[in-house]
């Protein structure tokens, strides 16, 4: 089914569209793809991801390829990371700002071989990396390629995924170290098998062909079975990212922000060599310190806090909510939101204006929620 009142017809799909209806699943636009919203419940779903297994189709996102002698010194010049220094198989959290320093998006980037690089892109963003990323390489001798459209991504995310996934591969699953990323062949497909994730759980992402996506979908779900595991979407996504403190690009980061501002300041690699797209404005960023800092809020009472409502401390903006949700796994309403840099959040009395009326929150580190190890 889709949403009331959208366009399917004007929305991109992902391979997995078919395998989605036949799921029940709700499917909504985001960011012009077509994409399941839920299956059954947001809770259910976010406390199988918590608890046993989930499985998404991101294949909304971007795959973007560097490949050749320069590879490497495109991406020094053209993110905030030091992408040189990558190891082959590992994989990298990192930035491309303008150069204002603001935060054109966030991404991972994967080493595949000496000369071979992927950039994984969120899909509104995707576009607009690209045409950067194209832009900055001009002046080296690398060549890019756009294979997101061929590509689909799918997750295995939860307590239970290295069990799930084990009798489908031959690889050494714990020999695969969290931000690392190799080619190997699951359920007889050929993927990028990848232990990085945006839940907070232990997990996998599986980079496959997009022709093959239905049936190593199918072949995840079958395997997941006796473990619990169920489809889930970009609803207990959200929430379950939310719980873990994990920045979402539109809310948490902006062009309107630089990474000082948004508290990834290690992100940016001053001490690597040559110079890099926004060098001197993050800098000058660095040297003046944040203007606003990321906090976490958790209600009192029981009604949701969700972005853009006013923080206040005894009565008095101070502050706004980026992201916010009840949290399956604590049973209470959460949020992220900024505040100025300099507030002393461990006195007074706060609260968000929900609709003309204060709820009172307790201000808490970050993150929320953290798995045992």
């Amino acid at each position: 089914m889709t949403a009331a009142g959208s366009d399917s017809a004007e929305l991109r799909e992902t391979p997995l569209r078919a395998a989605h209806e036949a799921l029940g699943a709700t499917l909504v636009d985001f960011a012009g793809w077509l994409m399941p919203l839920r299956y059954s419940s947001e809770k259910a779903e976010h406390t199988a991801v918590r608890e046993k297994a989930g499985l998404f189709d991101l294949s909304h996102m971007g795959e973007i390829h560097l490949l050749g002698p320069e590879a490497a010194a495109a991406l020094d010049h053209a993110l905030v990371g030091h992408l040189s220094k990558v190891a082959v198989g590992r994989a990298r959290y990192t930035m491309i700002t303008d150069a204002d320093g603001g935060v054109l998006d966030d991404l991972i980037v994967y080493r595949l071989a000496e000369e071979h690089y992927l950039v994984v892109a969120n899909a509104a963003n995707a576009g607009t990396v690209l045409a950067a990323l194209t832009e900055r390489a001009a002046g080296f001798d690398a060549r890019i390629e756009d294979r997101s459209a061929g590509t689909a991504l799918i997750a295995l995310q939860g307590p239970a995924a290295v069990a799930i996934l084990a009798p489908l591969t031959d690889a050494d699953l714990d020999g695969i170290k969290y931000y690392a990323g190799y080619r190997h062949t699951v359920a007889g497909h050929p993927v990028l098998l990848a232990r990085t994730g945006y839940t907070g759980e232990d997990g996998f992402e599986l980079f496959v062909d997009a022709a093959e996506a239905p049936a190593l979908w199918e072949a995840l779900l079958k395997a997941g079975e006796p473990h619990g595991l169920v489809p889930a979407g970009l609803s207990s996504r959200d929430t379950l990212r939310l719980e873990a403190g994990m920045p979402l690009y539109g809310q948490e980061l902006s062009r309107d922000l630089t990474p000082f501002d948004a508290g990834q300041g290690r992100v940016v690699k001053f001490e690597k060599e040559g110079d890099f797209v926004g060098r001197e404005a993050l800098r000058r960023a660095a040297d003046r310190g944040r203007s606003r800092k990321l906090i976490g809020l958790v209600g009192r009472g029981r009604r949701p806090v969700r972005k853009g409502m006013p923080v206040l401390r005894d009565g008095v903006e101070v502050g706004s909510v980026t992201s916010g949700a009840p949290s399956p796994t604590l049973g209470k309403p959460i949020a992220m939101a900024y505040v100025d840099a300099e507030l002393d959040t461990s006195t007074g009395a706060f609260s968000v204006d929900v609709r003309g009326r204060g709820e009172e929150v307790d201000v808490v580190d970050l993150p929320f929620y953290k798995r045992e190890r």
